[in-house]
């Protein structure tokens, strides 16, 4: 057990006394609050075992996620592994909901169809699990990721999947192991949340770029469309509104195209999920286009920000 460094070590001190004469518990506790990639390390140089499976403090695993995770890791080429996110507090708020079903399509769309070629492009931090000789090798260059001179702290899972595709090895996703951590259940804290990690997305974007050319074309394709995919639907909606507000005719062709490629996407999700819920995840297409989109422009243009924004 990892302490970066918390102010309240005080308060905390007697949970660790409490599992001192544990032999199955070590406690680390740094000197100063150095983040979360400073404590993972300390954490990996002093494991011992074959594997090191990564969780986050608000995620709970199934029994059965690191037999899992570990049938997958029997191959000596799988550098990283990740399990299937869900929310567990998918119920307590429409954005919570909402969340739940992003994550599915995230896993179930996105990582499933990179696993087919060996790539998952991020193996999300709340689980995943890694060869503990490949880490060792990319420890180094975990440690020290810079971004315009400054050291990088957050977009840590991103990071070190990119690094694993880098030194050779394959990135899988394993949909039966699964993962329900907790999700942002107010507007404002999930924009923060996104507004972090579309800085990780860009920064690791950049230096996964000359990887495609080695990897697969359907991963250049993916690649390229997750970056101009969100460009092409901002021109629109600008461009539609331009429309409005200097001719005063409503883009009914814009809005038309944009409402039918929603309720495919959704009408498809909820028939391979199996849950009518997803004909909900409708919702999604106005938050991004208001929201999300100019988050990610001012994330594009704020990429040097270090601020963990939680």
């Amino acid at each position: 057990v990892v302490d970066d460094g918390s102010a309240n070590v005080g308060a905390v001190a007697p949970v660790h006394a409490s599992y001192a004469y544990d032999p199955r518990v070590s406690v680390i506790l740094l000197p100063s609050n150095v983040g979360k990639r400073k404590a993972q390390i300390a954490a990996i140089r002093r494991s011992f075992g074959d594997l090191v499976l990564n969780v986050d403090s608000d995620t709970e695993i199934a029994p059965d996620v690191v037999s899992k995770l570990v049938r997958k890791m029997q191959d000596p080429a799988v550098g990283a592994a990740m399990g299937q996110l869900t929310a567990s507090n998918r119920n307590d708020s429409w954005l919570t909901g909402l969340i739940d079903m992003e994550y599915w399509l995230a896993c179930n769309e996105e990582r499933a169809a990179q696993t087919r070629f060996g790539a998952v492009m991020c193996c999300c931090g709340p689980c995943a699990m890694y060869r503990r000789s490949a880490l060792m090798l990319l420890l180094d260059q975990y440690e020290t990721q810079f971004f315009q001179g400054k050291p990088s702290d957050f977009g840590e899972d991103r990071h070190l999947t990119i690094l694993m595709l880098k030194a050779g090895f394959r990135t899988e996703y394993v949909p039966d192991a699964i993962a329900a951590t907790v999700v942002p259940d107010k507007l404002l804290p999930y924009l923060r949340q996104q507004l972090r990690w579309a800085r990780s997305t860009y920064r690791d974007t950049l230096l996964g770029l000359h990887l495609l050319p080695g990897l697969d074309r359907y991963l250049t394709l993916d690649v390229l469309g997750q970056n101009l995919g969100p460009l092409l639907l901002a021109i629109s909606s600008i461009a539609a509104l331009a429309q409005l507000a200097l001719t005063d005719s409503v883009p009914w062709w814009t809005g038309l195209t944009i409402v039918a490629m929603t309720m495919v996407r959704c009408s498809v999700a909820a028939l391979r999920a199996g849950e009518l819920r997803f004909l909900g995840f409708a919702l999604h297409t106005p938050i991004n286009i208001f929201l999300l989109l100019p988050m990610k422009a001012y994330a594009l243009c704020t990429l040097s920000n270090r601020d963990w924004l939680s």
